[in-house]
């Protein structure tokens, strides 16, 4: 007799199980009314056939709605605009709406549009790496690098060290004892193999060229504008996951004394569009919740991102946008992952200080 081995039974485990039935569940009784609506065509001939055709369209439009919105969920480019977290999304959205433009330039524009895209693929997922990091207690080399960076104002950091993030922190000391559903160990994947490094480097080595957007390239040949498209797609979706790991901004915090429980008002930053509605949760965990944003796991557990990443209304574009402490400029400078306009920095620096960006005062 052959010995049938299961899988070990853990939360994240049970949540996934109850998910899928609920999906199958929620499917078969979409498939299951579609029947009844077909098969209503014969119940009722009174009307006759026009009459039936017209029941079927306005009983089934629902149907067909949830149908085509299902059918929608094959196109990766419609996950990425609108399950992906706002910066990631936006700038994916710029890609497509670049691709298909047309016009003088266009090549040039799309290149420019690629390449920032994956700057802020990078960026926002290796902040989140080094905010997930700081919140475990785990420190590494290039983390260490990024904070004397932004700290010692020698400069905003850049691709480079996005990447050199990504790529230590699944050999950082620590990283193994996490929870196995933690988002560090999903992140430390993404740069994991040997085609998603070849993919980063490409795009690191044009990204350079290209000086962090802050040139413009009048031109560019198909076969590169190709390469980097192919690169940015490689990486994106391997960035499945964080259609799973919300981005919240937590906007207002109030203790509910006699629930003994904070009621959190916040904002789901997901998909492509800044203006969100503003959603009320009760929540109960074990640590008080700030108004910063936070990234919320499979469990629904929150992580702080704050002030590693910061969400304020932007002061020359006025949307709400996703900032960074960048460069010393005359004073410290953030920048938005969104759309790069940079101005500088808003928040309290001793929240900065604590976390090691910046340098002890005097």
């Amino acid at each position: 007799m052959k010995k049938l081995e299961l899988p070990n039974d853990d939360r994240a485990l049970s949540a996934a199980l109850t998910d899928l039935s609920v999906a199958e569940q929620r499917l078969g009784g979409w498939a299951a009314e579609a029947g009844r609506l077909a098969n209503s065509v014969f119940d009722d001939r009174s009307t006759g056939s026009e009459g039936a055709r017209r029941r079927i369209i306005e009983a089934g439009q629902v149907t067909r709605l949830r149908s085509l919105a299902a059918a929608q969920l094959d196109d990766p480019g419609f996950i990425i605009r609108t399950r992906y977290p706002y910066p990631i999304a936006l700038r994916w959205r710029n890609v497509e709406a670049q691709k298909t433009a047309g016009g003088q330039d266009d090549e040039g524009k799309e290149y420019s549009a690629v390449l920032e895209a994956a700057e802020t693929l990078l960026g926002y997922s290796a902040l989140a790496t080094v905010a997930l990091a700081h919140e475990a207690g785990i420190s590494f080399k290039a983390m260490g690098t990024l904070k004397r960076k932004i700290a010692g104002g020698i400069g905003g950091p850049g691709f480079g060290d996005w990447k050199r993030v990504l790529e230590q922190i699944g050999e950082a000391a620590g990283v193994s004892d996490l929870p196995p559903e933690h988002p560090l160990h999903d992140l430390a994947a993404l740069l994991a193999d040997d085609e998603a490094q070849e993919a980063c480097q490409s795009l690191n080595i044009k990204r350079n060229g290209d000086a962090h957007g802050r040139t413009h390239v009048p031109a560019v040949s198909a076969a590169k504008l190709d390469e980097a498209h192919s690169s940015l797609r490689l990486l994106i979706d391997r960035a499945l996951f964080l259609a799973d790991l919300q981005l919240l901004e937590v906007t207002q915090v109030v203790w509910d004394r006699h629930e003994q429980s904070d009621i959190v008002t916040l904002r789901r930053l997901m998909g492509d569009h800044p203006v969100v509605p503003t959603e009320r949760i009760r929540y109960t965990g074990p640590d008080r919740i700030a108004p910063i944003l936070y990234l919320a796991d499979r469990d629904q557990g929150l992580h702080p991102l704050g002030p590693f990443l910061t969400c304020e209304k932007c002061e020359e574009c006025a949307a709400r946008s996703v900032f960074h402490a960048d460069k010393e400029q005359g004073a410290l400078l953030q920048k938005s992952l969104d759309h790069g306009h940079s101005y500088p920095y808003r928040s309290d620096e001793e929240d900065l200080r604590a976390v090691g960006l910046r340098s002890a005062g005097p």
